[in-house]
């Protein structure tokens, strides 16, 4: 169970759905929902293809939940499924970020919310640049502030391993930003 989260534990929620009451897999969906879906969001860059993965993984979840070894670690376990919809995800909406762009790009906005738009999409674009283990690892240290225990426990990675890949990804993001930011 997550720190903070109320009710019970993810096992015993988990053993509940496997004993046939499937309302209760709404528990595990309300408490994982949020921080995933922050996690989501930053991987793949975009809001409604980052919630089309996330519903996609909530369902393949519980379609395989008989098949999750330690009921107890849930949350690692759906986090996973999450990761590889989000990669799927991330590979689709690459291929419609220049177009995306252009039409940005074209559209008349007041001042302000072009430069906005404009460093979004550099800081997309830079983001694009980094490998996958990079680009997660920033994610979620500096977009969903986790702690690198947190993010080993998730991943499945050493500490120093994620440290690494973070100063890589900030290396990398300086390097392609420049000035611009």
């Amino acid at each position: 169970m997550r720190a903070g989260a109320v009710g019970p534990g993810d096992g015993a929620v988990v053993r509940r759905v496997l004993g046939g009451d499937v309302e209760a897999f709404r528990i595990l969906v309300e408490r994982y929902r949020a921080a995933f879906g922050r996690y989501a969001v930053g991987f793949v860059g975009d809001a409604d293809a980052a919630a089309d993965a996330m519903q996609e993984a909530f369902i393949r979840a519980y379609d395989a939940l008989a098949t999750c070894r330690d009921p107890d670690r849930f949350g690692a376990w759906f986090f996973r499924i999450l990761q590889n919809q989000c990669r799927t995800a991330r590979g689709r909406t690459r291929e419609t970020e220049d177009l995306d762009a252009v039409q940005l790009a074209s559209t008349e906005r007041a001042d302000g919310e072009t430069e906005r738009a404009e460093l979004a999409a550099l800081l997309d674009a830079a983001l694009a640049t980094l490998t996958a283990e990079q680009r997660e690892a920033f994610v979620m240290k500096h977009v969903e502030g986790r702690s690198y225990e947190e993010m080993a426990g998730l991943l499945g990675v050493g500490a120093e391993a994620l440290k690494m890949r973070v100063h890589r990804a900030r290396d990398a993001l300086k390097e392609q930003l420049g000035g611009r930011l």
